[in-house]
């Protein structure tokens, strides 16, 4: 058997990535990031959070054996982890990946387990982001359902991104709306998030999220009261990001 042609570098495969399709809608950018060879291999990363269900239909749709990388902080709302094991038998998801910090790491480094309290930057990275990027090491890209209406950070986002020279990250809902996700959600007749009756519009671990009021940013529960956004698996010290004018 012939071996595999080796992949071009990140940077330049994102740059043709995002050229050739940039006039694609979410639909056919998910489909083609599931069928092109430029790509390579590639899994979804879920929350199964507020918004969740939009992506992991579409995906369920297209091909159910697709990898799906749920991170479990063990901070979670109990909540949470039983909309995660609801949607993955209701849509049919053959190959859900718990991840989760190693034992060591979390005695370690958090023994009370009270991290999230005085340094949440440092909680993040520990539940987090380190178990992930360990958990993408055999991946040459992966789905993300970040949007540009969440601003800050997200306000400029493309379909695909160069993560640090060693992996393309693919938003495919991107440029979606707040109303196009709830349009979709209605129409499929698809299973919310327990917690958005509850006033979330977005949820994380526990400890660091709250409700949201109206005309918020969706994202305003998100550790509320710091200067923090993000939890850092999309921004790490060493990623470069590929952000076109808006």
């Amino acid at each position: 058997m012939p071996l595999e042609a080796p992949l071009a570098p990140v940077t330049e495969r994102v740059q043709h990535l995002n050229a050739r399709y940039k006039d694609h809608s979410a639909i056919a950018v998910l489909t083609r990031a599931l069928s092109d060879p430029m790509i390579g291999r590639v899994g979804l990363v879920s929350s199964f959070g507020t918004e969740s269900v939009v992506l992991l239909h579409l995906i369920s749709v297209m091909d159910r054996s697709l990898p799906i990388l749920f991170v479990d902080t063990e901070l979670l709302f109990a909540e949470t982890l039983t909309y995660q094991s609801q949607l993955a038998e209701t849509f049919g998801l053959t190959d859900v990946r718990i991840i989760r910090a190693g034992r060591a790491a979390l005695f370690d480094r958090d023994p009370d387990g009270i991290l999230q309290h005085f340094d949440p930057d440092a909680c993040c990275a520990l539940r987090k982001v380190e178990p992930l990027q360990q958990a993408l090491a055999g991946f040459d890209a992966w789905i993300t359902g970040r949007k540009r209406y969440h601003g800050q950070a997200r306000a400029h986002i493309g379909f695909f991104e160069n993560e640090n020279d060693q992996r393309i990250k693919i938003n495919p809902l991107s440029h979606w709306s707040r109303e196009d996700l709830t349009a979709y959600i209605e129409n499929n007749n698809l299973p919310r998030h327990p917690l958005v009756s509850k006033g979330f519009s977005s949820v994380g671990c526990m400890p660091c999220t709250s409700p949201t009021s109206d005309g918020e940013d969706s994202r305003a529960g998100r550790w509320r009261g710091r200067t923090k956004t993000e939890c850092g698996i999309h921004f790490t010290a060493q990623s470069t990001e590929e952000r076109p004018a808006p």
